[in-house]
Order: C-alpha cells, then structure tokens, then sequence
C-alpha cells in the first residue's frame, strides 16, 4: 500500500471517528506519575533539543506546527478582543499586549505574535531552542524590543514575576509537562486578573491515540517517535478542573483538524483529538 493511499485512509477515517469519539475519554490507562514540585520532564525537554537543526524548517517534523499557527495566533487575537482588548493600531492589533509564551521551542509562535505587536517573553527549558530561537527572531528587524527568550522554567520564573501579563500562551506543551496540575497553576499565577490563558494540546482518547501517535510517529512519520506520551494527553474537562481550582474561567472550548495531505489545520466541533481552549483569570487564589 502506498504512502498516499494510507494517508487518505487515515484522513477519511479520522474524521469520522473524531465526531463519534469528542467525549470518549479512555481512563483505563494509570495516571502520569506526580512530580516533585517541578514542571520539567528532562527527557522530553532533551528530545525537543535535538530536532533543533530542523525547528525552521517548513517541511521538518514541525511542519504541522509551523502550519498551526494561523489558527493560533486567531485564537489569541480574537480571544482578547472578545475580552475587551480594543485595537488601537490595525497595522499591529496586539499592541500593548503583554504575553508569556511557555514552551516557547524556537519561537515559531512567539515571531509572529511580536509582530503583530504584542510583547513576547518566551520560556523554554532547551537551551539549544532558546539559543535558536534568539538567532532566528535576529534575522527580521521589526521583531526588535518585541521578543525575550529565556531558559528558564513556569516556576521559577514566576517568582518574580507573577501577575504582569496581559495573557499567557501554553501551546503544544500541556501534553509534555511532568505535573499538568502545577503547570496549570503557574499559569494562572503568571497572568494579571482578568488576563487570559490560551491553551493548545491533546484530547486524551481513541482517535487521539490513533491519529497523534500510530499515523502520526508510526505510519506517517510527521513526528519522530516517541514525540508524544498518550499517558500525557489530557482531555478538556480535565484542564477546565485544573484551572477553576486556580480561579480561571474557561470561556471556550474549539477542536482543530489536522489533514496530513495538504498540511492544514482548520476548526472542527469534535474536540476527540486536538484542541484550543481560552480561559480567565476570575480571581486570586490564596497560596
């Protein structure tokens, strides 16, 4: 069977199984194992590292990510607008906007949102991604006095510096965390009341097993193996738990499609495998 044929395949069965399995959520398989008071999974953080040399480049194994970021950058966008942020400046609608990307890799959302105007500190664990991401962002001028890298942890580096952001941004990264829980809790930390939390990950389910890990690291090899841990994958009632425990609203929850054929994202109502969320910070939560 050829590549195109199984591509196909798994295209035109995904689809359906996503809309029959949006609330399937497996719960057989043991939880992630509580870390100590650390959010770093070093083994994931070292694998990231190594696809560096391939980070930018459009038809790597970040190439679906690269080709999300319409979709991400909409939801930040459009999820402070309907939170009241007005746009000042249309040629930089986010200007003003004071945004904490976690997870940041080599900057592929962090550029973006810098140039439409926001204000971007970006966190990674990888050095070598931090240290790509600083040289890349050097290439395009405009991005000057807009991005911050820094190789630093959620935890550590909100302790001094909780509560200064407009809005933080936790993209393909929830699902790599070692305590999901912490993290979540970081986040809200890191964002001002009324500040927004925009998050992007994995459902944990059937479809999602199926098309996140088989098709996408075994068959398709979008992905190296052994990118995700389906143990990770969290499904969208779980992170609204986790953040109203940590005074954030969840305000909406959308699914993204993936089409491995013509490496495009597009919404969808079934949330079965990929998924964004908004939430609001409603209120401070005693330590």
């Amino acid at each position: 069977m050829s590549l195109t044929v199984i591509k196909r395949y798994l295209t035109s069965s995904l689809v359906p199984l996503t809309r029959h399995c949006s609330t399937q959520t497996i719960k057989p398989i043991p939880e992630v194992p509580k870390s100590k008071g650390t959010t770093v999974d070093s083994n994931d953080v070292k694998q990231h590292g190594e696809l560096c040399d391939k980070w930018w480049d459009l038809d790597g194994p970040m190439k679906a990510l690269h080709t999300l970021n319409p979709l991400r950058v909409q939801l930040v966008r459009d999820g402070l607008a309907n939170v009241g942020w007005r746009e000042v400046n249309p040629a930089h609608p986010l200007e003003g906007v004071k945004i904490l990307d976690v997870g940041c890799g080599g900057g592929i959302l962090s550029e973006p949102l810098a140039r439409i105007g926001a204000s971007v500190t970006g966190l990674d664990m990888s050095k070598n991604l931090i240290e790509l991401a600083k040289s890349h962002a050097i290439r395009d001028p405009s991005l000057s006095g807009r991005l911050t890298y820094l190789n630093t942890s959620i935890e550590e580096y909100i302790r001094t510096n909780a509560g200064i952001y407009d809005a933080i941004v936790a993209s393909e990264i929830l699902e790599h965390v070692a305590d999901q829980e912490l993290f979540l809790k970081c986040c809200a930390d890191s964002v001002k009341p009324g500040g927004s939390i925009f998050i992007t990950t994995m459902n944990k389910t059937i479809p999602s097993y199926v098309g996140g890990i088989v098709a996408a690291e075994y068959i398709l090899k979008i992905l190296p193996v052994g990118t995700h841990d389906w143990k990770k994958f969290i499904s969208p009632e779980e992170v609204q738990r986790m953040l109203d425990k940590v005074g954030c609203r969840t305000k909406l929850i959308h699914g993204e499609f993936y089409n491995p054929i013509s490496n495009r994202w597009t919404w969808i109502s079934s949330t079965a495998v990929n998924y964004a969320l908004h939430a609001i910070k409603t209120e401070e939560i005693k330590k």
